[in-house]
């Protein structure tokens, strides 16, 4: 069921054709915690308890470990009650992990094509772009190195608003999956999850941190208890969740790879553009690399806005496609050249790649079908062009 919350579809959007089945794959594990009778059906709407508190430096200070203990939430910001909707979840054991579907892009492998995309969007003046200068991405892209990593920071960064509800059940299976394939691909690297949601100013909680945890039975536990609700308009809060992502006690030094994984449908408030901005700003100079993880709904600002922040702190943009068969209808990307494969595979190979700093594109059994015509990890446009896939 599609919840028509904050983030209905935009009229720039095209829809993809739909493609294969959704098959189960493999299968999310229980969360560890107080049984709830469905891991799926618990929500903590209200203000969580205030265990632990972002300090100025940005770590945190925890209240006598209980964060790390139990998993309590850093106090999030702007509890204002409202009446906040909960979407309806299928239970867990009716959802498999992977279902959905997505594709990957980079565009620091694609810097010509992406400050083309970016200067058409700001010569239609549209309402709260990003004042990054050219200068600034291309500055970017030349920094830009894959570099191998023997630790292991990631953080899940999701909108948890109505609009969220078509899909969000899903991602929790696939991220519950995904964390425990992690967890086992890279058994000797040392690993920490955090997971931040967020939603609006004026809901329940505008941002819900939980700092990092080496025990990651603990984050799948606060992941498993979250469900979609509030929102009302189409802009969300990302800056303020991002901005809560920077405070994260990240680990520093060459030996970590940090990775962020924001899952949004909608864009930032107009007025709020200066902080989008100095959040993206503030996760590069920490060394986070974002890969943003568009849902059903985006629009173009949303699609800039995810591909900048991937861009300047080098990650790369993965989008859900139609062919799952799940959700609301998802925007094809304005990019001319891409590999299909499910969400699971994307993502690990995105792990994957930050692990070893070695580049690679999808299986063949991987492959569920692909936009344009890429041979070899590279398509030639019409104008002779080249672009690359992965």
């Amino acid at each position: 069921m599609v919840l028509m919350g904050c983030g209905a579809d935009d009229s720039r959007s095209a829809d993809t054709a739909p493609g294969a089945a959704p098959s189960a794959a493999i299968k999310a594990p229980a969360a560890a915690g107080p049984a709830t009778g469905d891991s799926f059906t618990s929500d903590p709407s209200e203000a969580p308890p205030a265990s632990a508190t972002p300090t100025a430096s940005g770590g945190s200070a925890t209240s006598a470990g209980a964060s790390e203990a139990a998993g309590a939430p850093l106090i999030p910001s702007d509890t204002s009650p409202v009446d906040d909707s909960v979407a309806p979840r299928p239970p867990s054991n009716q959802i498999a992990a992977g279902t959905l579907t997505a594709g990957t892009w980079d565009d620091n492998r694609n810097i010509t094509r992406f400050l083309d995309y970016r200067a058409q969007l700001h010569d239609e003046q549209m309402d709260g772009l990003l004042d990054f200068t050219p200068e600034q991405h291309t500055a970017a892209q030349v920094r830009t190195q894959p570099a191998a990593h023997t630790t292991l920071d990631i953080a899940l960064v999701i909108d948890t608003t109505g609009s969220m509800g078509d899909e969000i059940a899903y991602l929790q299976t696939e991220f519950l999956a995904i964390s425990s394939s992690i967890e086992s691909s890279y058994p000797s690297a040392e690993q920490r999850w955090s997971l931040v949601l967020y939603r609006d100013r004026g809901d329940v909680y505008t941002t819900r941190p939980f700092d990092f945890e080496t025990n990651p039975e603990v984050f799948r536990q606060n992941l498993a208890n979250q469900s979609a609700g509030g929102g009302g308009d189409f802009p969300e809060a990302p800056d303020a969740a991002l901005e809560a992502m920077n405070q994260l006690s990240w680990r520093a030094g060459a030996a970590t790879a940090r990775l962020a994984f924001w899952v949004a449908d909608a864009p930032h408030h107009a007025e709020k553009a200066p902080a989008m901005k100095s959040a993206i700003e503030a996760a590069e100079a920490q060394g986070v690399h974002i890969y943003p993880v568009a849902s059903s709904g985006v629009n173009e600002l949303t699609e800039l806005t995810m591909r900048s922040a991937a861009q300047l702190t080098g990650g790369r943009y993965l989008f859900l496609t139609d062919d799952s068969g799940v959700g609301g209808s998802h925007k094809e990307p304005s990019i001319p050249c891409y590999f299909v494969t499910k969400l699971d595979s994307a993502i690990l190979r995105m792990v994957d790649i930050e692990m070893s700093g070695v580049y690679r594109e999808p299986t063949a059994a991987e492959l569920i079908r692909t936009g344009g015509d890429p041979q070899n990890g590279a398509c030639t446009l019409e104008s002779g062009q080249t672009v690359y896939v992965f």
